[in-house]
């Protein structure tokens, strides 16, 4: 799941970025707003995080054309300014929650589960091809009834696939899933994730596309 973070501090985007990954998103971290502006203008998010103090342009103003141009993405207000009006201000001007700094990472992974939820229009967003469930929320695996134990990035590959049943995906299209902006990109990832994911859950799980990519299978 790919989200957009809008944060000028080096050391809490940093903080950010890494703590999410390690819950399974894929982050494209950009520190003025103006890139953030642009961002959301070539890549399509599940959610941004965004800080009101940006250099550039201010997060406001960046949340307010966002919302004049039509754009429902979930927007999470990152911020140090904790007076109510500022607060009011925020969501007015189109943010679906509002988080004060400092914060522990486990409220703000919470809040951004309750807007995920919010944003799929019901209570749960399950994916499910036969014997194999899937919950991007939860960040959550299920084959035949059991629990599966995911890296992140194996949770976000085999994510990718889910989404489309029966669509081979080239590794090009999987490297983007897997990795956010600046990222150095591992030259076997991909295989090896998918030998992983073969591994964990049946070997028949994920198929080979010969001079396509990958695509998956229905699980036995």
């Amino acid at each position: 799941m790919r989200i957009l973070l809008a944060e000028d501090d080096p050391m809490i985007g940093d903080s950010l970025r890494k703590g999410l990954r390690g819950e399974g998103f894929t982050v494209d971290w950009v520190q003025d707003g103006r890139s953030a502006e642009r961002a959301l203008e070539t890549t399509d998010y599940a959610l941004v995080l965004l800080d009101l103090g940006l250099p550039r342009k201010d997060g406001l103003a960046v949340l307010n054309g966002w919302r004049q141009r039509g754009l429902t993405v979930p927007v999470l207000i990152l911020t140090a300014r904790d007076a109510v009006p500022d607060r009011v201000k925020g969501l007015d001007s189109g943010a679906d929650d509002y988080l004060v700094k400092p914060f522990d990472l486990a409220e703000l992974l919470a809040r951004m589960r309750a807007l995920l939820r919010r944003q799929a229009g019901r209570a749960r967003d399950l994916i499910e091809i036969g014997a194999l469930r899937l919950d991007p929320v939860a960040h959550a695996v299920e084959y035949q009834g059991q629990p599966v134990a995911l890296s992140a990035r194996e949770f976000a590959l085999l994510h990718a696939l889910m989404e489309r049943p029966g669509m081979a995906l080239s590794r090009e299209q999987l490297e983007d899933r897997l990795y956010g902006w600046g990222e150095e990109v591992e030259s076997n990832a991909v295989e090896v994730h998918i030998h992983n994911l073969r591994r964990k859950l049946s070997p028949g799980i994920i198929r080979t596309v010969r001079g396509v990519g990958y695509r998956i299978g229905e699980p036995s």
